[in-house]
């Protein structure tokens, strides 16, 4: 098709024709013979963006999950009440997310044996590593005697006997599609062959339009419980003699000083990432630039969750949270993503937050982090393999686009979702505004 009268970021007008790819770019481009052609009317033109660390059957199983954080459930009773008042799913358990300790504090069986209803209950906590169960959904994973119903996320020894929701996915992927996303990077640490094989088939059905990369096997989520700097870096050695690269979950200081040393003692492969890096201390900002590590950040959670951080964390702490300019001018490569569901599914969302650094009161929370809206809509703009390396509206590139209904000079002020007016992937529309 011809995508005719687009304009590019750097204000230049071109027609743009596509296949699954872009096959040419030129001012004016005649319609061939039969060829469908999409009117931009001088609206920009855009690399589809790609979110870099999403949870595809998470998101799909949080629609039909009640959300229980500070936000809905901010008290003891209120938690109660959203518990009474949820639905029972198809495979009989009320799937509650989103939980903070804000809330009601540390969970276990006997807490959610009083607040919640005689049905099998499972709460996720929001860092998305760890489920509590009460007596009812313990019984029904087969644990009736386990001490304090708290189960780690990635233990599949009792989350396998779980239904799982298909359906959900199709819904998720248009969802994204209506913002401008046509790739994810899926960074569920413990998905199987079969597991990545489902999502493959998944996207060759349509059912979902993004292209997906997977990050398994070479994803690891740190606990600081059972830290091990010895263990760490044999698992990191032979994942890179494998030929694969590794992405390590790092959420606390400690995390990210251990995993580290151990890539400093490993070495380290080009596609080695690391995730989220909530908490950077400035003394790990050269060692990061060192080991060369791709940095994958969510800035949507200063706006999220950013209420929470200013009551948790200490204020002399604030400049190290979700640390995006310093990594920058350190030379560290940054990709940007929402972690959906566990953040916002929106990636404009994080762009401006990314641009902004504000809680939703408005408080600025790391304004020394702060990025140009530029800079900030390009990391959403790289490759699955190597997110450092942005892709750009060129001939040869995949034909993912996005056609926003504003004109280059009004994109980088507006960033917002409602800009988007079409979505192709592989020269396909995948979604048309209205």
């Amino acid at each position: 098709m011809l995508i005719a009268r687009a304009a590019l970021l750097d204000g230049t007008a071109a027609d743009i024709r596509v296949a699954d790819h872009i096959v040419a770019i030129a001012d004016r481009l005649p319609p061939e013979p039969g060829e469908p052609v999409y009117d931009a009317a001088g609206a920009t033109v855009i690399p589809g963006l790609h979110d870099h660390h999403v949870h595809l059957r998470s998101a799909a199983a949080a629609l039909m999950s009640v959300r229980v954080g500070p936000g809905e459930a901010p008290s003891r009773a209120d938690l109660a009440r959203v518990l009474a008042t949820a639905e029972v799913g198809e495979d009989g358990w009320i799937r509650a997310v989103g939980y903070h300790e804000a809330v009601a504090g540390p969970l276990d069986r006997a807490v959610l044996d009083e607040l919640c209803p005689p049905v099998p209950v499972r709460i996720q906590h929001r860092s998305g590593v760890l489920w509590t169960l009460n007596s009812a959904g313990l019984a029904r994973v087969g644990l009736p005697d386990h001490p304090d119903g708290r189960l780690p996320s990635s233990d599949s020894s009792w989350s396998e006997r779980l239904q799982r929701n298909e359906s959900g996915l199709a819904q998720v992927s248009r969802r994204l599609c209506a913002y401008g996303v046509t790739g994810v990077t899926d960074a569920t640490p413990d998905l199987g062959v079969d597991d990545v094989v489902k999502l493959m088939v998944a996207h060759r059905r349509g059912e979902v339009r993004q292209r997906v990369h997977c990050l398994a096997p070479g994803k690891r989520i740190l606990h600081d419980t059972d830290l091990d700097l010895e263990e760490l870096t044999a698992w990191i050695t032979a994942r890179h003699a494998a030929g694969v690269a590794v992405a390590v979950h790092c959420v606390t200081a400690a995390q990210l000083v251990i995993t580290l040393s151990a890539l400093h003692t490993a070495g380290t492969h080009p596609q080695d990432r690391i995730e989220h890096a909530a908490v950077v201390p400035e003394d790990t900002l050269a060692q990061l630039a060192e080991c060369g590590v791709t940095v994958v950040t969510q800035p949507n959670f200063v706006f999220e969750r950013g209420e929470q951080y200013l009551t948790d964390v200490p204020a002399a702490q604030h400049h190290e949270l979700w640390r995006l300019a310093k990594l920058r001018d350190a030379g560290v490569p940054v990709a940007l993503s929402t972690d959906l569901p566990f953040g916002d599914a929106d990636p404009w969302l994080a762009i401006r937050a990314a641009v902004h650094r504000t809680t939703v009161s408005g408080t600025v929370l790391g304004a020394d982090e702060r990025v140009t809206a530029g800079a900030a809509l390009s990391m959403f703009f790289g490759t699955p393999e190597r997110p450092e390396v942005r892709r750009t509206v060129d001939v040869g590139q995949p034909a993912d686009l996005v056609v926003l209904s504003a004109p280059p000079a009004d994109v980088l002020g507006e960033l917002d979702a409602a800009m988007v007016a079409a979505t192709l992937i592989a020269g396909e529309v995948v979604y048309e505004c209205g």
